[in-house]
Parts: structure tokens; C-alpha cells; sequence
């Protein structure tokens, strides 16, 4: 009993740490503290906090009055949409660029694609993208930066425009009243944790079995995971009788058609070739292509590929996608500065300077090198307000992410 004894006491007796400089010391906290200049304005501050929201305290009193809610131009369309308790802003955004130009096409009332449907196929091939990627990451430690990024993502409701472009493309879309929401789709974040687990559990088993094997293994588990999927937003159709009204009510026309066959008569364009991603970003050279490997939805479809422009170049391509009556897809980072009552987003909606007596210089090239700032939601832009030369008002310019939504 006395050599573990002995040997503990020695391991205590050696220095586990070298000293290192660069820490807070005491004189260092001294002179922090003496830096704070504690008056009356700042009490108010502090106990205005105490309080109440951060959010609300820096609300910009000399912007409530500039709410401008004209649009010399405004996409036709009808109705809005709601993806509710999701991450599906992508997809209701492809969707209602889609539904749009369907409206207009064809002089129909209000009418929406049914976001559950594509959600279903979307929430699949993700599941395949995931166990795939660990089927040809399986010679790697599990350790490895790529197979640890797998396990940390193994799937997620979130997405962006090429995800639209190769799910419509491969399975077509229905009317949202042929498969219309579920409160699983409405609220996905219980439904997204079982997957997870489960995908994680499969990944493991697959990276202990012979590739024959596994390929034939993931089948089995993809049609696990397709099960929970329609135990959570029901069977996606593969018939469907629809019945079509004009914009008056008026009885059209009813037919019965297959996903594919209903995007071919409505929509009928090719996604996937016919439409480009624009993106503004800074931190790379402009006029250049580039790519994002494995932030795409289908394990054999494409990538996140963009387009890098300024930001004057996508405004103009903006006002006459709109002027044309043909709403874009876009996104931007809506975390920080959005006035919801209002329904803007404004970099002056909020003055955190004021509020904490500080500055926050950064430019958006610092804020996205630094991750301050990202794309965090897309939405559907169909207006714009322009002057009598065709420029976007000042007011629009200011609030450059202004829009109105679908």
C-alpha cells in the first residue's frame, strides 16, 4: 500500500504547469477596473439592462420614422407563406419564385407547392448524402477533420438554391393540398434529433463492414430512415388527381398527374441549367466561380456554386429580374439588425454603439473574414422602388436588405 503512496506523492511534488505570461494579474485587474468610469449615465444603462432586452434598449429612435412601404414595381403573386418552427426558408423561397411565375402562367387564385413534399425527399437524400460520405470516408480515423464533420452534421432541414434545383428536378412537386403540412414539418427539431441519432448509429455499423456490404447495409438503413419520414409527414404521393380554377374560381380543367409530370405542364423549366447563383462576398476576388464541397442535397447532384459579384452588379441584375415580373431567390444575414415590428432589415435599426459607448467598426468583407456575419436566411425579393430614371429611391438604397416578402 505504500508504493502508490509514494509514487502519488511524487507525481504532486513535480510542477505540472510552467508558468505562462500574458494572463490577467492583479495590478492588471487593478488598473481595469480604475479604466471604468462608473456615472450616473452609466447606472442608468446598467440598471435599464437589468431589465430588459439588449435588442429592445438599441432600437434606433431616429429610424422608426423612416418606414417607406411603396414599390414602383412589385412582382405578381398571391398569398404568403409560412415555414413555421423550421429550417426550410430555402425551400419556400424556391418554391414561391416557382409558384409566381405559376400564378401569372396560368391565372390561378391563391396557390401554394406543397413544401412537405419536397421536405420528405429532401430529409432522404440527405440521409443517403451522410451515409454515402461515410462509405467513402470509411479508410479514415474517426477522427479524422472530414469524417468528425460528418458525425457533427449528419443532417439538417437548412439548405440553399441548388438543393430546390436538383430535388424539383429528380422528383417534381405537388399542390400543397395533395400533401399538405404535418405539425412534424412545422416543427422539425424533434424529428431532425432522431435522424441524427439514427444516422450516427448507422455511420458507426458502416464503417466496420466490407464495401459489398455496406452498400447493401445502407439500403436497409435508408429504408428505416424513409419510414420514420412518413411516420413523421406522411406518404409522399406518386399519383394525384388535381383540380384546376382559375383566378375568378372558375372550374379549368381536372387531370390526374405524377409529380414530375405536374412541374413538366405548369413550370417546365430546367432548374438545374437555366438558373445561376449570384453571390456578394467580399473576402474573395470577384468575376470567379467557385464551389463548396458537401453543401449540396443530393449525393449526386451539385454542390453550392456561386458566382462571386459586387454588390452593384447583383442590384442591377435584382431591379431587372423584377421588372421582368420574376421574383429571385435570395438570402442575407437577418440575425442582427431586423425590426420585425416594421418588417425591415436596417444596420441603423439598432445603435449598440450608443448602448454600450463603444464603436463597431467592422466593414462586411472584416464581418464575414471574422465570422461576425452570414447568409442566415433566404427569402423571395419580388419589389423594388424606383425613380423616374430607373435608380432604387434613397430610401431603398439605404435599406439596401429591405424587401418585400412573400
Amino acid at each position: 500500500m505504500r508504493k502508490p503512496f509514494l509514487f502519488l506523492f511524487a507525481l504532486c511534488s513535480l510542477p505540472l504547469f510552467a508558468q505562462k505570461s500574458g494572463g490577467i494579474t492583479d495590478e492588471m485587474l487593478v488598473q481595469i477596473r480604475k479604466g471604468y468610469n462608473d456615472t450616473p449615465a452609466e447606472k442608468a444603462v446598467r440598471n435599464a439592462l437589468a431589465g430588459q432586452s439588449i435588442a429592445t434598449l438599441a432600437v434606433n429612435a431616429d429610424n422608426l420614422a423612416m418606414i417607406d412601404t411603396h414599390f414602383s414595381n412589385k412582382v405578381t403573386t398571391k398569398g404568403i407563406t409560412n415555414q413555421k418552427s423550421s429550417g426550410r426558408c430555402w425551400l419556400f423561397t424556391g418554391l414561391n419564385v416557382l409558384r409566381a411565375k405559376m400564378i401569372v402562367a396560368h391565372d390561378l387564385g391563391e396557390f401554394e407547392f406543397s413544401q412537405n413534399y419536397c421536405s420528405f425527399y429532401d430529409l432522404l437524400e440527405k440521409s443517403n448524402l451522410f451515409l454515402q460520405a461515410i462509405i467513402d470516408t470509411r479508410s479514415k480515423p474517426v477522427d479524422d477533420r472530414e469524417v468528425d464533420w460528418l458525425f457533427d452534421n449528419p443532417i439538417g432541414d437548412g439548405g440553399q438554391f441548388t438543393g430546390v434545383s436538383n430535388l424539383i428536378m429528380k422528383y417534381g412537386v405537388v399542390p400543397k393540398d395533395v400533401m399538405p403540412e404535418t405539425y412534424q414539418s412545422n416543427n422539425t427539431a424533434d424529428m431532425r434529433s432522431i435522424l441524427s441519432q439514427k444516422l450516427r448509429q448507422f455511420g458507426l455499423e458502416l464503417r466496420e463492414l466490407k464495401p459489398a456490404d455496406a452498400s447493401k447495409r445502407k439500403v436497409e438503413m435508408l429504408t428505416e430512415i424513409y419510414g420514420i419520414l412518413v411516420k413523421c409527414l406522411g406518404v409522399p404521393p406518386t399519383e394525384f388527381e388535381w383540380a384546376r380554377y382559375d383566378s375568378k374560381g372558375k372550374f379549368v380543367s381536372r387531370k390526374t398527374y405524377t409529380p414530375k409530370s405536374f412541374y413538366d405542364e405548369f413550370i417546365g423549366q430546367d432548374l438545374e441549367n437555366n438558373y445561376v447563383m449570384l453571390m456578394n462576398d467580399p473576402v474573395r476576388e470577384y468575376y470567379k466561380t467557385y464551389e463548396i464541397d458537401y453543401d449540396r442535397h443530393v449525393y449526386d447532384g451539385d454542390n453550392w456554386i456561386y458566382v462571386n459579384l459586387p454588390i452593384e452588379r447583383i442590384k442591377e441584375m435584382a431591379i431587372a429580374s423584377i421588372k421582368d415580373n420574376t421574383a429571385l431567390y435570395f438570402s442575407c444575414d437577418v440575425k442582427k439588425y431586423l425590426d420585425s415590428d416594421k418588417g425591415t432589415l436596417d444596420l441603423a435599426n439598432m445603435d449598440y454603439a450608443s448602448l454600450f459607448d463603444t464603436q463597431f467598426p467592422m466593414d462586411k468583407k472584416q464581418r464575414v473574414q471574422t465570422h461576425a456575419s452570414g447568409s442566415s436566411h433566404a427569402m423571395t425579393l419580388m419589389a423594388v422602388d424606383l425613380d423616374d430614371d430607373g435608380v432604387s429611391t434613397a430610401g431603398a438604397a439605404h435599406r439596401a436588405t429591405r424587401a418585400s416578402l412573400l
